[in-house]
């Protein structure tokens, strides 16, 4: 089974609790207005890597830095079999761990039950629905007010429960640097994305290519 990737990162310490792997899925035909993540909309046959392969990954990252995984894209509910394929198999490589998985969405829950049956069983907690760029809020790990973070599982509801309406005092954003790129990881807030580039301007960094510009 082939999964059509963007990137894989870890640590990722803003997009869920702890310390996760992040996985981004490539191909999103919602294409939310203001979207950050622009660059995971076209999915090409360069982005196709069977799943295994993103599993042997994971494995080799050491567990005990491993808090959770969190899946986002890109649109994780249009690739469904190998996204059902992913879940179920991180589930397995986690058992031992007490791995949660918590997956972004652009649709509605029960949109998303509807295309993914077979992966929503293996799914801790969803955060759902579009972006939206004039509802801006500082719920914790959500873009814009209408996304919901919804508990899923008996460990999601144990794990997410306490997160459901927290609110964060400032956005949190990574920058993890890749051979010639520059990956910003985490939620935006208003006017972020211009303090980033201006602080990057100031050292001496220039960016090209900006993904989240039309």
């Amino acid at each position: 089974m082939k999964l059509r990737l963007s990137r894989l990162h870890h640590p990722v310490t803003v997009l869920g609790p702890g310390r996760r792997i992040g996985i981004w899925l490539q191909g999103c035909t919602i294409g939310c207005p203001g979207c950050v993540s622009r660059d995971t909309w076209v999915a090409e046959p360069r982005h196709d890597l069977e799943v295994a392969a993103v599993l042997d990954w994971v494995a080799d990252r050491d567990p005990a830095e491993v808090d959770g995984v969190t899946i986002t894209g890109g649109e994780p509910s249009e690739q469904p079999e190998a996204l059902a394929e992913l879940v179920t198999a991180l589930g397995a490589l986690g058992a031992g761990h007490d791995w949660d998985v918590l997956c972004y969405t652009g649709v509605e829950l029960d949109e998303f039950r509807r295309r993914c049956p077979a992966a929503y069983p293996g799914i801790d907690a969803l955060i759902t629905g579009p972006y939206r760029a004039g509802e801006p809020t500082d719920l914790l790990w959500r873009g814009s007010a209408n996304q919901r973070l919804v508990p899923c599982s008996e460990r999601g509801r144990r794990r997410y429960a306490q997160w459901v309406d927290a609110r964060r005092d400032r956005p949190e954003l990574q920058l993890q640097v890749d051979d010639d790129r520059v990956w910003l990881i985490g939620i935006p807030g208003r006017g972020d994305l211009a303090r980033v580039q201006r602080d990057l301007d100031a050292r001496g960094i220039r960016l090209e290519g900006v993904s989240w510009r039309p």
